[in-house]
């Protein structure tokens, strides 16, 4: 399907404001990039490193804000990743940042939503013409607006002197986002080919949710095969372990398939196999397992399904939603913090849950992504939110990019027994996210 006819009918849907409209003077755009620890799997194939894109947005009267976005090719388009090597799928992706900042110059806006939605058409061409492919996956163009939209978010705060988080979501968001939980479940990523070390570790570090990555490398019998083994493997070491987070004591799975599953009748062998080893009372979420263009009603399954990479728009979620979907992944830091508030307020009001999904993303989109997560309603028979972070466990340099953040060292930023726990002044400094960053804004210092 050609990308332009799903673009077009967003045109017109942004928030209405009575704000002044902000017009952006001066930008500047930049990136680093940074290497993983190991090759980290997921949609059949391997990243190395991760470009971290830097975009700075002034206004005339107004101080520079920067904003941030981790670029992951593979994430936004496996297609694309396939088609070029890393480094060029990754400056393909910049290019697109760098013109949608352009564009964000020359668009005054209410709103980053209108704003994003005024400029997405545009973006959406250009794409095209950079990657060659009618085909480029939305993903793919929303990740190359995340730093954009993130600088265009601070822009907005500052100029309306907004005081917080929570001041900043604009009003007809502000529903689906109302809770102030005190505790945010960790959600500890299982790539392929981790060693059963690392999970013995992290369960006696008191992490309790264990996102297993799915959907291996390989055809689809190979595939399912794999899944089923490495399912067997890590049912094996933490099926005897507890943990006094849940009600029964037991450790909780989530599956991640990233919609490499083809047919309905593969994720039932994956299911008959994990009651048979005894695993499936404890999956209490699978996100997105089948290719975005399944109809499958998935009602049936005896878990609950999140859609994540098949949703776009809100349209795409109350697709999802009616085909049995209940629950929907926020990507913040992926999708944009825009059209996560559309999606969230779309979910709350279908009753349908949701949790923040990594991108293996610094320290400071973390902190960004736990002010989406920290506002969510709980998840169902969990009692708090989840989301899930891996970055600790992927960047080589994960402990010099922490320094990185204004705020250090707070309680808040600290896992303990696997979860975030949240206090007055994390929400009264909304995780450091307005305080500026030395690092990245030295970027556009003149030398």
């Amino acid at each position: 399907m050609s990308l332009l006819p799903m673009i077009a009918p967003l045109a017109g849907l942004a928030a209405p404001s009575k704000n002044m409209k902000i017009k952006i003077d001066h930008i500047a755009s930049d990136f680093e990039r940074q290497p993983l620890v190991r090759p980290f799997g997921f949609k059949g194939g391997y990243l190395t490193e991760l470009w971290q894109a830097v975009s700075l947005m002034q206004t005339a009267t107004g101080k520079p804000q920067v904003g941030l976005a981790t670029q992951s090719v593979l994430y936004g388009d496996p297609d694309v990743f396939a088609g070029h090597s890393e480094s060029a799928g990754n400056a393909l992706m910049y290019a697109l940042s760098e013109k949608a900042l352009q564009l964000a110059k020359q668009t005054p806006f209410d709103t980053p939503v209108d704003l994003l939605t005024t400029i997405l058409p545009e973006v959406a061409r250009y794409a095209i013409s950079v990657t060659g492919s009618n085909n480029v996956n939305l993903n793919f163009i929303y990740n190359a607006l995340v730093s954009v939209d993130n600088a265009a978010w601070l822009v907005y705060a500052s100029e309306n002197k907004c005081a917080d988080f929570d001041t900043m979501i604009p009003p007809v968001y502000r529903k689906p986002l109302s809770t102030h939980n005190s505790r945010i479940a960790v959600m500890y990523q299982v790539p392929y080919g981790m060693p059963v070390t690392d999970l013995l570790k992290a369960a006696e570090e008191g992490y309790f949710v264990f996102k297993i990555k799915t959907g291996m490398p390989g055809n689809q019998e190979q595939m399912l095969q794999s899944d089923i083994d490495r399912l067997t493997l890590v049912h094996r070491t933490l099926k005897d372990l507890r943990t006094p987070q849940t009600k029964d004591g037991r450790l909780i799975y989530t599956l991640d398939s990233n919609g490499r599953y083809q047919k309905k009748e593969s994720l039932l062998k994956y299911l008959d196999h994990a009651k048979k080893i005894g695993a499936f009372e404890q999956i209490k979420l699978i996100e997105e397992p089948f290719w975005e263009s399944s109809n499958d009603d998935v009602s049936d399954l005896g878990v609950i399904i999140g859609a994540d990479e098949s949703v776009h728009t809100e349209a795409d979620a109350v697709k999802r939603i009616q085909q049995g979907y209940k629950a929907i992944v926020l990507k913040g830091i992926a999708k944009t913090l825009s059209i996560s508030f559309k999606i969230a307020k779309v979910a709350y009001e279908h009753h349908a849950a949701c949790i923040c999904a990594d991108l293996t993303v610094n320290p400071l989109l973390l902190d960004w992504h736990k002010n989406l997560a920290a506002r969510l309603h709980p998840f169902p028979g969990i009692g708090m939110p989840m989301m899930e972070t891996n970055g600790d466990m992927n960047y080589k340099n994960w402990e010099l990019m922490k320094t990185y953040n204004a705020v250090q060292h707070a309680p808040w930023q600290q896992v303990k027994q696997g979860v975030f726990e949240l206090d007055d002044d994390f929400y009264r400094r909304s995780g450091g996210i307005f305080m500026g960053t030395q690092h990245y804004e030295s970027m556009f210092r003149k030398k």
